[in-house]
């Protein structure tokens, strides 16, 4: 009698111990949390890419130069407003990001305005980060996002498009000069040889052409070396800052003359948030010009061609947009 009664109550717990497992395997919760198991892999889930690839191979492009000064972050503020509104976008930041010496404490104030994109940006420096110093707060601030210590160029890859980041600050010792032969020039050529049928587009702080007000401080002639080879792999952009202003040149050769079918579309756009200074009379072959409006330039990247548009602060009129194919249109990307 004892071991039939026995048998009863271990019955029924095995019973409510198979209906109690039911009811987890069955509850929501026990769902999720299997899903999340199975993708995160042994350790924790990994974060997704800086830049995931997109469903088409069109990819944004997004930026300025001459950013932030301690002093007054207003300008700063609002472009980085603009660049908050396009998550998508990979971030140029064409040198001058920190005024007035490219400190840590300099720094600190790009920090709280472009610093919330620092995982999306690509920086180039420029002469105000190297300022006093072989641009050490730069390098620090950055680390390997800026390519190798004491050189600041390199370059990466989106979709068909390959972008160099040029190091224009062609005195700095450490860097070695532009001129045909020294260091960058010659990486510069092997790189663009490693990609002969990509659409081209390079961003450094100096340009070669401007229209600014003092030629000594808005023409570099020294990079011209740099643009020889660039145009020479058949590149479509270059993008600058310096010249705290934004002007859009037609396509042109490294000397100057226009040339439809294979020169290169320039476009200054010092407008990051720091000030604004004079344009002179125009630059041959300068197109759109303007010295009083804080904003970004958004370039969207596809197979075979580009578009560009200027994004002005909240209150700003200046706009310009256009777009044009790559010289390298039809050949596929490698």
């Amino acid at each position: 009698m004892m071991l039939r009664l026995m048998d009863k109550r271990s019955n029924r717990k095995a019973w409510l111990s198979i209906f109690a497992l039911l009811l987890v395997i069955l509850s929501p919760n026990f769902c999720n949390a299997q899903d999340s198991a199975n993708h995160a892999g042994p350790g924790p889930r990994s974060k997704s890419p800086k830049h995931a690839k997109p469903r088409s191979d069109t990819y944004t492009l997004v930026g300025a130069g001459d950013i932030a000064w301690c002093g007054d972050l207003s300008g700063a503020k609002a472009t980085a407003k603009i660049i908050k509104g396009i998550p998508d976008a990979a971030v140029f930041a064409a040198g001058d990001l920190a005024y007035e010496r490219g400190t840590d404490a300099d720094f600190r104030c790009y920090d709280r305005t472009w610093g919330k994109f620092r995982d999306r940006t690509y920086p180039a420096p420029g002469n105000h980060e190297y300022n006093g110093s072989e641009a050490v707060g730069y390098f620090h601030y950055w680390g390997k996002q800026a390519g190798e210590p004491e050189k600041g160029y390199y370059s990466f890859n989106l979709g068909s498009w390959h972008i160099v980041v040029l190091n224009t600050n062609c005195y700095s010792k450490e860097l070695g000069g532009c001129a045909q032969g020294s260091p960058q020039e010659t990486w510069l050529r092997n790189d663009l040889s490693e990609h002969p049928t990509a659409c081209i587009l390079a961003f450094g702080h100096h340009a070669l052409f401007s229209s600014g007000l003092n030629p000594r401080h808005a023409i570099h002639p020294e990079l011209r070396p740099l643009w020889q080879d660039l145009y020479d792999a058949h590149a479509d952009l270059v993008l600058a800052g310096h010249e705290h202003s934004y002007e859009r040149f037609a396509p042109q050769s490294p000397d100057g003359r226009a040339n439809a079918e294979n020169g290169i579309r320039e476009i200054v756009a010092g407008t990051g948030g720091k000030d604004h200074t004079p344009l002179g009379f125009a630059r041959e072959n300068s197109e759109v010009r303007n010295a009083n409006t804080f904003g970004v330039l958004k370039l969207t990247l596809s197979s075979g061609k580009y578009a560009w548009q200027f994004i002005p602060v909240p209150g700003g009129d200046f706009k310009d947009a256009g777009s044009g194919t790559c010289h390298n249109e039809g050949v596929a990307a490698d």
